[in-house]
């Protein structure tokens, strides 16, 4: 089957225009539920801030023009009848912009500068290029005029309040101009173009044609969102800077422009199969800012690392997972590291978040289950909770496994059989017979709720016995919406549309419960899940999550995840079905 050629439109309100690499994009969203009018360079170096604002021009007026956008992976478009202005990357730190019959004012973002904040402007006598100077994102932005004139200078040099930047229009009478535009620190020799706009075009195309060729080969006309997804993931990563050690795929390009430690473990997966070093990178890089006590970050970005919250250690899962994508086997060297890294996390909750006496271990707050405000933690926080012990029994399960391939036996029967203890603990502590129950740490009654959390017991898959597996099976199913599984049931009075993880579909817990589902022996069940989530995205786009009853797009639209859910999910169908039709053929 043919592959639909690379290259898919997408809405710059949905998803910023950016590159492989870059810590910019060009995008309407300057912050969340804050829409400007025009499109920005917005950076997400020191957080996210809107830089500089591009506003097409009537040539004729000088007015800002009215223009349709059109984006694709490699070009940026503003249109008014045959009147044009393109924007493409030449590389992740700079963009090309060439306009025809329209003219482009750029000015500053910020309208006020102060000893603190702002956008300081002027023309560098040294390159005799037009440069902002941004206190929020630390960097520079140096427009270089490489043909037509500068029309207009406005605020070169000015403190306080007021309009900062310049207007670039043809000098001649084919109606013609371009300029660079760079970020960087703190000098860089003067711009000089290394090719003709249209060859820096066809590179950023050719770029991100081999990106999906990597990352989803199988994809056809039947994985429709196949290549925007790729898309999503290649315009989100980001280069080594900062505290991001390793090159990374933010969450988004958007406001949720970090690294959250469960978020990383998706797109590692996705990744995987056809780009294994990136995929290595982000299962990677929370380990590398892992403290003292063995605890991964809740968070890692440009400038920040958060340790006020933790995520929930789905990191066995993934690891296991992660080995079998992989197409060739982890070296040792890697396998030990990641084994002493994975064995200080698991300690961190079976010390840490373990009170004395006690068999299973707690969260300090709905925000370390990576599920903020779920109803399961209305009764108590600080709460012992089912999926905490099932992902952690998996987690010591492929520890256990680390630990027999590297030749450490004593290990592996130790973490065996604390993996064994906790579920035995799991059982008897939180099933009732009928459904998990959660309970206050600090001690009180079991209480149930209508969370999906309450059955994420499910990726415990074949170690559970039948009667629980099955009833979690059925339970499952009554969170089925037409579009996928809703977070809080749909009946329940704490049910909420947009209510973030009181309602919505999000793909981790797809992903998470589809899995263990199918280890579980609930195939069918497992495939109706995949089903209804890719036809959501191919719908939908790729969220932050989505309204379970109308499959509408909540939050950040353009997430990581999401998209790499996708991507895992439309791959293993397309095996799945390919097998089967092998093994139909052989028979």
């Amino acid at each position: 089957m043919t592959a639909a050629p690379p290259g898919p439109d997408f809405s710059v309100h949905d998803i910023p225009f950016s590159t492989y690499g870059s810590w910019f994009g060009i995008s309407p969203v300057l912050a969340e539920k804050t829409r400007a009018e025009d499109l920005h360079l917005v950076s997400h170096q020191n957080g996210m801030h809107a830089v500089l604002r591009l506003v097409p021009l009537d040539a004729a007026t000088g007015e800002r023009a009215e223009t349709a956008v059109r984006a694709t992976p490699s070009l940026l478009s503003w249109t008014a009848a045959n009147d044009r202005i393109d924007l493409a990357y030449e590389s992740p730190d700079t963009v090309r912009v060439q306009g025809t019959g329209l003219g482009l004012r750029v000015t500053a973002a910020a309208n006020a500068l102060t000893p603190f904040s702002g956008t300081y402007f002027y023309r560098d006598p040294v390159d005799d290029a037009h440069t902002f100077s941004s206190y929020e994102t630390g960097r520079r932005y140096r427009i270089t005029v490489l043909s037509g004139t500068v029309a207009e200078v406005t605020g070169s040099q000015t403190l306080g309040a007021g309009e900062r930047g310049l207007t670039v229009t043809a000098a001649g009478a084919d109606g013609a101009w371009e300029v660079a535009v760079e970020e960087f620190d703190s000098a860089r020799q003067p711009y000089r173009p290394s090719a003709v706009f249209g060859e820096v075009v066809e590179a950023a195309r050719r770029s991100f044609a081999e990106f999906a060729d990597e990352v989803a080969p199988w994809r056809s006309f039947e994985t429709p969102a196949a290549e925007l997804a790729a898309y999503v993931l290649w315009s989100a990563t980001v280069r080594p800077a900062g505290l991001v050690t390793r090159p990374a795929v933010l969450m988004s390009k958007h406001w949720m422009d970090k690294v959250w430690s469960w978020d990383h473990c998706f797109n590692a997966l996705a990744l995987a199969p056809g780009s294994p070093g990136v995929a290595w990178d982000q299962f990677s890089l929370p380990f590398d800012h892992q403290d003292e006590s063995g605890a991964l970050p809740d968070s890692v970005t440009h400038s920040e690392v958060l340790y006020n919250y933790v995520k929930p250690p789905i990191h066995g899962w993934t690891l296991s997972h992660l080995r079998r994508r992989l197409p060739e086997p982890l070296s040792r060297k890697d396998l030990v590291e990641i084994y002493g890294r994975l064995a200080r996390w698991t300690d961190f909750w079976l010390t840490a978040r373990r009170a004395p006496g006690a068999s299973l271990p707690h969260y300090q707050h709905g925000n370390d289950s990576g599920w903020d405000n779920a109803t399961t933690f209305d009764p108590a926080r600080v709460a012992v909770t089912p999926d905490l012990a099932a992902v952690l029994i998996l987690q010591l399960e492929e520890l256990a496994r680390l630990a027999a391939e590297l030749g450490f036996p004593d290990d592996a029967r130790r973490r065996a059989g604390t993996a064994d203890a906790l579920q035995v603990a799991l059982l008897d502590e939180l099933w009732d017979g009928e459904r998990f129950l959660s309970r206050p740490a600090l001690g009180g009654a079991r209480t149930p709720s209508a969370s999906l959390l309450d059955l994420m017991p499910i990726v415990l898959g074949d170690r559970l016995p039948h009667p629980v597996r099955d009833r979690l099976a059925e339970r499952i199913d009554a969170h089925l919406t037409p579009f996928g599984l809703a977070t809080e049931h749909p009946s329940s009075p704490h049910y909420e549309p947009d209510g973030y993880w009181r309602g919505p579909i999000w793909a981790p817990a797809t992903v998470l419960i589809e899995d263990g589902l199918r280890r579980a022996g609930h195939a069918h069940l497992a495939d109706e899940i995949s089903a209804r989530f890719r036809a959501l995205c191919e719908t939908s786009g790729f969220a932050e999550n989505f309204d379970a009853l109308t499959g509408r797009g909540l939050r950040d639209r353009a997430y990581t995840w999401t998209a790499s859910s996708y991507l895992m999910l439309a791959r293993d169908h397309h095996h799945r079905r390919a097998d089967a039709v092998s093994d139909a053929t052989v028979a």
